[in-house]
């Protein structure tokens, strides 16, 4: 066994890792209770100040001496034409009116409060940290280990991966194109919409590229599928849907119900919310605007941020980001460490099933 892979299944003796799911969802009680059941639970510091990162750090530590993880989103280069957000302002000026609100301040931060986050990861760090929507640099990985921190970072390609190894990160966590939420594309190039790697295909790509840890995601809801992911070379899977209808999600009470309700029947990837591709389920604000949505994150998500949390208020599902995998019909709203045992046991089944099942073969004669 590899020094980075004993590393990782120390950290936690299921492998389970709950997906840190910004906005809200992934907040302390749920990280806490996934890793007091043996999986890894995570925080999310997308769109959070440093201190409110912070806060929710030290509540996470007075509620398990487990080892969680945070993540952090890489700042993004300045692609977007301006001419183009400002179209699109143009295109949401009705929901502005319909919800009596006004549109968020697009050009209000592009770095999402990177450097000052990283400063209080090392001046009080904590066990694991993880990247999206990029790989950091080699100078922040050797910081990030001089405090004893394990570095994650997301791929959705294996070149993608390749970088995640040249930057000394500890393991890759492979997101197949069924992961509900931002896909963690390293670039954004709208060319390459719609042609999203599966994580069974990922995670075997990837595992024989890079010699690291691979951890998978996207999709997965029940044990029988992490045994998949792990029998495709992975060292555990990444639960972020599967987590979202727990109580200890933070996420909107309209936003569990949507997941099952036949409303709701599928997911698609938009920029509709953000810019950015990330996949939800269908509702009128997507098919609305979806097509007209330029390629500029996070200009669009400051844009619209105002109109989602109106449309919340209002009990709105269907001016909401209703953020969810492929597998989302298959939720289960169990209290998080209930779910963490419950996937444990469909996993140990999995492997008592196919350790049973007779081999096929033999002499063709």
């Amino acid at each position: 066994m590899s020094s980075a892979l004993s590393a990782l299944t120390d950290l936690f003796p299921r492998p389970i890792v709950q997906a840190p799911m910004a906005g809200g969802p992934s907040g302390p009680q749920l990280a806490a209770a996934v890793s007091e059941a043996g999986g890894l639970g995570f925080l999310a510091a997308g769109y959070k100040t440093a201190d409110g990162m912070y806060q929710e750090i030290k509540q996470v530590r007075g509620l398990t001496g487990r080892p969680f993880g945070v993540n952090v989103f890489m700042p993004q280069p300045d692609l977007a034409e301006s001419g183009a957000v400002d179209l699109y302002a143009q295109q949401l000026a009705g929901e502005a009116t319909w919800y009596e609100t006004e549109l968020g301040d697009a050009e209000c931060g592009h770095d999402d409060g990177y450097d000052v986050k990283l400063a209080v990861l090392l001046d009080d760090p904590v066990p694991v940290v993880s990247f999206h929507f990029g790989a950091p640099t080699r100078e922040v990985v050797d910081s990030l280990h001089r405090v004893g921190t394990y570095v994650l970072v997301t791929a959705t390609t294996v070149d993608e991966a390749l970088a995640v190894g040249r930057s000394g990160a500890d393991a890759v966590i492979a997101q197949g194109v069924e992961a509900g939420g931002h896909q963690g594309t390293h670039r954004d190039q709208p060319e390459n919409d719609g042609a999203g790697i599966g994580v069974l295909s990922l995670v075997a790509q990837v595992s024989e590229a890079v010699d690291l840890p691979v951890i998978a995601a996207g999709g997965i809801m029940r044990g029988s599928q992490i045994a998949a992911v792990l029998a495709a070379g992975a060292s555990a899977a990444q639960l972020g849907t599967a987590f979202l209808a727990t109580p200890e999600s933070g996420a909107h009470a309209l936003h569990k119900q949507a997941l099952t309700d036949p409303l709701f029947p599928h997911t698609e990837l938009t920029r509709a919310f953000s810019g950015r591709p990330a996949r939800g389920l269908v509702n009128r604000f997507m098919r609305e605007h979806g097509p007209y949505a330029p390629a500029a994150y996070p200009q669009v998500h400051h844009l619209a941020s105002p109109l989602r949390k109106a449309a919340a208020q209002a009990g709105d599902p269907q001016g909401m980001a209703l953020w969810a995998g492929q597998g989302h019909r298959q939720a289960r709203a169990l209290p998080a460490g209930e779910l963490v045992q419950v996937l444990a046991a469909e996993l140990d089944a999995a492997h008592s099933a196919l350790s049973a099942r007779p081999r096929t073969g033999g002499d063709p004669r």
